[in-house]
C-alpha cells in the first residue's frame, strides 16, 4: 500500500486510516458525522493525494488525447478543463479523467491505483507522436476543499481571486509554496461549491495547515473518506472502481457529463456512436430507496428484481444522515427503470422492497 505525503499530519490530527485500491487514504478523524455536516453546511477539507495524476508533454499532446477519450479536448482553451472517459476499442470504459489543459501540458486527474494501467493504454497509441507521460503524482499532492463555504476557504491562502467557473485551472506562482494549481472543481456539488489545489510536494503540509484552521474559523474541518462517499452517494455521482468499471458503457452512468458525440474519432468511438444513434443501451444508473428496516446494507453486486426477473444490481450503498433514509445507486434495465418503479432486492439476509428514485438524492 502507497502512503500519504502526508501520513503523519493526519496522523497527528486524529486520522484514521484504510486503503482503496492499494492506496491509504483517510478513513476520518474519529467523527465522520461531524465531518459530513462540514462539507454539507459549512467547508470540509480533503486530502485527495493518493488519487492519480499524470501529465502528457510534447507538441502533439492534444491531438493524440483528443483520439483517445471520449470529450472534446481540442476545444479547450488553456486554463480550462473537461470530464472524460476512456475507452477500449468496444466501447467499455477504462477509466474516468479529469482533464486540464496547461500552457505546455495536459493534466490528467484519476482514480488511485491506475497510474501504470492508463499510461501503458496511452503508450500503446504513441507511434511518431510527439507525446511523452510523466507520472507527476511524487511531486504533486492534492488538496479538496468542498461545500458551501469552499470558496471563503481558499480566499484565506491569499493566493488571489480563485478561477469561477466550473473546470477552470489558474496557475498560482509563490515565492514560499512554489507553483500551485487552482481548480474549480465542485465533487460533491455539481455547479455549485467546491476547489481542489495540486500543491508541490515539500508544500503540501504548510498549505493543509493554513486550509483546515480557514475551514474551522467558518465551521468546517479536515474530513475523511466516510463523510465524502457518504455525500457522494447523496449527489448520486457514480464513481469509477464502484459504480462504474470495465464492463460499463459511459452512456449509461456518465453520458452527459463526459461524452461528445461530434468530435470525430477516438478509440471505442464507433462503437459508441452507433448505440448513441439507436438511442438506449440495456442498462443506466439509478437511484434507489431501499427498505427503512434493513440490518445491513447491501454490498455491490446485490441483485434487483421486477416482477419475478432479475434486473440489474447495486454497486453503492449509504444511510443518509440527511433524509434519514437507506439509498443506493445501481444498475436497472431499461424495461424497468422508470423513476417510481418498485423492485425487489434480494440478499442473504432475505427479501425487501427498492424504489427507484430521481436523482441527485440530496441536492
Amino acid at each position: 500500500m502507497s502512503s500519504l505525503l502526508l501520513h503523519e499530519f493526519h496522523h497527528g490530527i486524529g486520522a484514521q486510516f484504510s486503503e482503496l485500491n492499494g492506496a491509504e487514504i483517510v478513513t476520518d478523524y474519529g467523527d465522520w458525522p461531524g465531518e459530513y455536516k462540514a462539507l454539507r453546511e459549512a467547508a470540509g477539507v480533503l486530502d485527495l493525494s493518493f488519487r492519480g495524476r499524470i501529465c502528457l508533454l510534447g507538441n502533439d499532446r492534444i491531438r493524440f488525447l483528443h483520439g483517445q477519450i471520449t470529450n472534446d479536448v481540442k476545444k479547450l482553451s488553456v486554463g480550462e478543463g473537461c470530464y472524460a472517459a476512456l475507452t477500449s476499442a468496444k466501447g467499455k470504459m477504462e477509466s474516468d479523467l479529469n482533464v486540464f489543459n496547461l500552457a505546455d501540458e495536459l493534466f490528467l486527474d484519476f482514480e488511485p491505483g491506475l497510474t501504470q494501467k492508463i499510461s501503458q493504454r496511452l503508450e500503446k497509441f504513441i507511434v511518431a507522436d510527439d507525446v511523452q507521460i510523466a507520472d507527476v503524482a511524487p511531486h504533486y499532492g492534492l488538496l479538496s476543499v468542498q461545500g458551501p463555504k469552499a470558496a471563503e476557504v481558499v480566499r484565506a491562502l491569499e493566493l488571489g481571486n480563485a478561477p469561477e467557473k466550473n473546470f477552470a485551472i489558474i496557475k498560482i506562482s509563490d515565492g514560499t509554496l512554489g507553483d500551485i494549481y487552482l481548480v474549480n472543481q465542485p465533487r460533491l456539488f455539481p455547479g455549485k461549491f467546491g476547489f481542489d489545489i495540486f500543491v508541490p510536494a515539500q508544500s503540501l503540509g504548510a498549505v493543509a495547515d493554513k486550509l483546515i484552521a480557514a475551514a474551522k474559523d467558518v465551521g468546517g474541518r479536515a474530513c475523511g473518506w466516510t463523510a465524502f462517499e457518504t455525500a457522494r452517494i447523496e449527489a448520486g455521482i457514480p464513481r469509477f472502481g464502484a459504480d462504474m468499471d470495465e464492463t460499463n458503457l459511459p452512456m449509461e452512468c456518465i453520458e452527459s457529463r463526459a461524452m461528445s458525440f461530434n468530435k470525430g474519432c477516438y478509440l471505442g468511438q464507433e462503437v459508441l456512436n452507433r448505440i448513441h444513434a439507436i438511442g438506449q443501451v440495456t442498462k443506466e444508473l439509478r437511484g434507489l430507496h431501499l427498505a427503512d428496516d434493513l440490518k445491513t446494507l447491501p454490498q455491490k453486486g446485490g441483485k434487483l428484481f421486477c416482477d419475478g426477473k432479475e434486473v440489474g444490481y447495486i454497486t453503492s450503498a449509504v444511510k443518509s444522515p440527511a433524509l434519514h433514509a437507506n439509498i443506493a445507486l445501481g444498475y436497472v434495465r431499461r424495461e424497468a427503470n422508470a423513476i417510481g418503479t418498485e423492485l425487489i432486492l434480494k440478499m442473504a439476509e432475505g427479501e425487501s422492497h427498492a424504489k427507484i428514485a430521481e436523482l441527485p438524492f440530496v441536492k
